[in-house]
């Protein structure tokens, strides 16, 4: 298998926030290069060096980074794609510059190069008991037989349906969609669980997005698949900082579907019953299968019951349902 460096860029105090929001991604191992290691070495020499590489003296004035490998393939792909998007909400977030500049650069090829070496791997698969997710340059095979089709091209977003948080979130979602169902996707990236929704049935439905090119693609793949922009409404914004967002967004949601990481769940947990009706449903994904109980136990609180649990290759997927009788007019 090939691989492809990835170098992001920090500060000291990064180096450890980092490295935990990598492995939530599934990044297990990573390496660091920060000056500050290496100014203390100088520091705490016994003198007995006569000679020193002008490389290694030049790790004294380098900048702080972070180095990951990931596998040039359709879940190295995804992965970029989270990197990039988790970056950009951190990034946000970091109003003091405390954790540098947050960016990163791939090793032997560029990044917008490898970002679509999806293509190659993509091909159309079935997910569930009523989804057939392709690309456009596909053609439909047997076996979407008897099923709907969604079209997605997710170019540098996350959501093509092949990693296996966004499967578990489309197998939860095609069993709580009905024909009347209104639905709010946090985090939507490529679209794909709000497109599938409405595929599915969902009629009234809201997306949210921290970059504004995903928010573009994500329209872009709606209108791929025959939904005029008067059936959804997308915006960009950060649910956990923007109270205007908040307010726009509104209640009252059916469903609540967010396939994001584990911190981020957590952050956003005191907002989930402000959006989901008494008796509606939350799915939860993204989340490694290590830190569930942990996403549990703090969304819990807030009023919820675990329904269903999923889990694949490490990863897990919760459909937790909102404590309380249901309104009369939503009674069936």
């Amino acid at each position: 298998m090939n691989w492809t460096q990835v170098d992001i860029y920090t500060t000291t105090d990064g180096i450890d926030p980092l490295s935990m929001k990598l492995q939530d991604l599934g990044i297990r191992g990573c390496s660091v290069q920060d000056a500050n290691d290496f100014r203390d070495f100088l520091e705490q020499k016994d003198g007995k060096w006569d000679y020193l590489e002008d490389s290694l003296m030049e790790l004294a004035n380098c900048e702080t980074c972070v180095t990951a490998y990931l596998p040039q393939n359709a879940q190295g792909s995804e992965t970029l794609a989270a990197l990039r998007n988790m970056l950009a909400q951190w990034k946000a977030s970091d109003t003091e510059s405390r954790y540098g500049r947050l960016e990163m650069s791939c090793s032997g090829i560029r990044e917008e190069d490898w970002a679509n070496n999806w293509k190659q791997y993509f091909k159309p698969f079935a997910v569930g008991e009523k989804l057939y997710i392709k690309p456009s340059w596909e053609s439909v095979t047997d076996q979407a037989k008897g099923r709907i089709v969604l079209e997605i091209d997710p170019a540098s977003s996350f959501g093509t349906g092949q990693h296996h948080t966004t499967r578990l979130c489309l197998e939860l979602l095609e069993r709580s969609v009905t024909s009347d169902t209104k639905l709010l996707d946090l985090g939507c990236g490529s679209g794909i669980l709000f497109i599938g929704s409405m595929l599915l049935g969902a009629t009234d439905v809201y997306a949210v997005d921290i970059e504004e090119n995903v928010v573009r693609i994500a329209a872009k793949n709606a209108e791929k698949n025959a939904l005029s922009p008067t059936q959804y409404q997308i915006s960009c914004g950060d649910i956990i900082t923007d109270t205007a967002l908040v307010e726009r967004i509104g209640s009252g949601y059916d469903v609540v579907t967010a396939n994001i990481v584990a911190d981020v769940l957590k952050a956003m947990a005191p907002l989930f019953p402000q959006f989901l009706k008494l008796g509606g449903t939350l799915i939860l994904s993204g989340i490694i299968s290590e830190r569930a109980q942990e996403v549990i136990d703090t969304v819990v609180p807030y009023g919820f019951t675990v329904a269903e649990q999923l889990e694949k290759a490490d990863w897990t997927a919760v459909k937790l349902i909102r404590n309380g009788e249901k309104d009369e007019a939503d009674k069936g």
